[in-house]
């Protein structure tokens, strides 16, 4: 009981002081780059998905993790604003949910797997938030390209269902668009191990991950 309590607390104060939303202290600063980071080019044979299952810090890890996947880009999709900001994405009014860019290689992973693997990632019954994350920016989606990628990802909530028992609520959108994020966020996690939220929510979330997708990852 006293760990669970521990937890609980530590949850809580990740939620209260340092959350997903929180802002860099010094944007003056020449350490951080708050331009939107440049899109890859997609390569001949490649293929692109776009996922949202959280905060995108632990996203973007999760799927650059994958045996096939060249690239994962933080951004925003499945809003009405053009190249939104961080900060206007997280006052939950663009529509758009912090969302990841994979480019990868069908040949090496099947869109199946990866979306099996997207599902893996993140808890996909808890309804516009994770963790202690809250907000519509927060939601469950994956964004479909062609009518043969919305039915796999239907078949892929249909097995991933079976993992839970409350009903999954991701959503299953039209792409339209994608932005890219501004660049201190690209591999926020990778760059910043020590901060408190990457150690208590990004962390153990990717480690959980990398458990349930050990044979695919890199």
């Amino acid at each position: 009981m006293k760990s669970v309590v521990h937890f609980v607390f530590q949850v809580f104060l990740v939620g209260l002081l340092v959350g997903c939303n929180q802002q860099p202290a010094d944007k003056t600063s020449n350490v951080i780059d708050i331009n939107p980071a440049k899109l890859p080019t997609l390569r001949s044979g490649e293929a692109v998905a776009t996922v949202a299952g959280g905060c995108f810090w632990a996203v973007q890890e999760e799927m650059k993790s994958l045996r096939g996947v060249r690239e994962a880009v933080s951004g925003y999709a499945g809003g009405d604003l053009d190249y939104p900001t961080y900060e206007q994405v997280g006052t939950d009014q663009t529509g758009h949910a912090e969302a990841v860019q994979i480019y990868y290689d069908p040949k090496v992973i099947s869109y199946d797997v990866l979306m099996d693997a997207f599902f893996a990632g993140h808890d996909a019954t808890q309804l516009n938030k994770q963790g202690p994350d809250i907000g519509k920016h927060y939601r469950s989606v994956a964004f479909y390209r062609t009518p043969d990628e919305k039915t796999r990802i239907e078949g892929a909530i249909r097995r991933d269902q079976a993992n839970h028992k409350a009903p999954i609520v991701t959503q299953v959108e039209s792409f339209k668009a994608f932005f890219p994020a501004e660049v201190y966020h690209q591999d926020y996690y990778r760059h910043n191990k020590y901060n408190m939220y990457i150690t208590l929510v990004s962390k153990p979330k990717v480690e959980k991950f990398r458990d349930r997708m050990e044979d695919r990852l890199k």
